[in-house]
């Protein structure tokens, strides 16, 4: 007999949503985190953006999960006291040439069942973001930014409540399966052994490397994992956005975009910068980049002001550099081995979609 029913792996967003959803339906889960925080790596080196579901082709996972996700993420913040502000996204065209693309994506939104999409003029966004200058623009109300981490704490709170529990510091080494299920190996300062009826490996960045390193699963059923960095900038003057302010889509991310606070100030980011390693550090010489892009919309810009903030690291698979490529949740039906779930490229908008992805891959583990 099994130790526990599941074994998630990686405590981020999404591995602590798969957990939560597990514990919820009767299962006795342990989630092991190599770090010794939770969320340390993509769902804490990001924009903190709710989004709407604009984006993602009809059909898609991404797109079957965002809109509802963007919902029951506002539901579960205000049920459990964490701080949510629907605060609404423009997305511009600061060209009368980006137009027909702006009038296409709004009709995507529309297909993926996106509430209150709007094309508005430049005459309605400069009543809404006086100092925005484009050509036309999408007014999404549902859009808006969370505090990521107060979320992930209410999540591993609920795991806790429904007696699962969090291993620290306990890297993933191997699993192998059995005829009780799978034998799972961590490492870290107290390695240890555990057996599960069910293995869901949901560790972002290191999904490839964890997949690797389970015993039968055919290493053609992996992907490559490639590391596109993002980097932010802070404005250290006084920004005039009420609102998210997004261009239009760019090579494989959503452009670099603005995230006021409450505060008065702004946040730039992030780029899309392909790198071979987890190096966190700002690129300052892409400062001009930013400040050209930045000023196709806020003309007002003093590039001066942008000051480094952070960077995050997201996990690319197949074509996600150059063009979209979906969540990927492989299973038994995938790759024939039995109580094994495997979560790849698990980017944007892996934050948005967590609550209800968690509860989709619950929902295949239990079925």
């Amino acid at each position: 007999m099994a130790d526990v029913d599941a074994v998630v792996v990686g405590a981020g967003a999404v591995g602590l949503a798969i957990g939560r959803a597990l514990a919820l339906a009767g299962q006795s889960v342990v989630v092991l985190e190599r770090h010794r925080g939770i969320g340390e790596e993509v769902s804490s080196r990001n924009s903190e953006v709710v989004h709407a579901g604009l984006y993602y082709p009809t059909g898609s996972l991404k797109a079957r999960l965002c809109a509802p996700g963007a919902h029951a993420l506002y539901a579960y913040c205000a049920s459990r006291g964490v701080t949510a502000n629907r605060m609404g996204k423009i997305v511009v065209a600061p060209t009368a040439d980006e137009l027909a693309g702006l009038e296409k994506l709004a009709a995507q939104a529309h297909d993926n069942g996106v509430e209150g999409i709007e094309l508005i003029d430049p005459d309605q966004v400069r009543r809404l973001e006086p100092d925005v200058k484009v050509a036309g623009a999408i007014l999404s109300p549902v859009s808006g930014i969370f505090d990521s981490h107060s979320y992930m704490l209410a999540l591993l709170g609920e795991i806790e409540d429904h007696e699962g529990a969090l291993a620290r510091k306990a890297p993933f080494e191997g699993a192998s399966q059995g005829p009780d299920g799978w034998t799972v190996r961590t490492g870290g300062d107290e390695p240890a052994t555990i057996t599960a009826t069910h293995l869901v490996l949901a560790p972002g960045l290191a999904a490839s490397k964890a997949a690797a390193r389970v015993e039968g699963l055919d290493p053609a059923r992996i992907p490559v994992t490639h590391y596109a960095r993002g980097n932010y900038f802070r404005y250290a003057g006084k920004a005039p956005f009420r609102r998210l302010i997004y261009p239009m889509p760019s090579t494989g991310g959503l452009g670099i975009h603005v995230t006021p606070d409450l505060a008065g100030h702004a946040r730039f980011g992030p780029d899309v910068q392909q790198v071979e390693t987890l190096d966190y550090r700002v690129d300052v010489g892409r400062r001009s980049m930013f400040a050209d892009s930045i000023r196709a919309y806020w003309p007002q810009l003093d590039e001066s002001l942008l000051e480094p903030d952070y960077a995050g690291i997201r996990p690319k698979i197949g074509n996600a550099l150059k063009g979209f490529e979906d969540f990927r949740v492989d299973g038994p039906p995938q790759h024939g081995l039995d109580g094994l779930w495997c979560l790849f490229g698990i980017d944007s908008p892996g934050l948005t979609c967590s609550l209800v992805l968690g509860e989709h891959v619950a929902g295949l583990v239990t079925g």
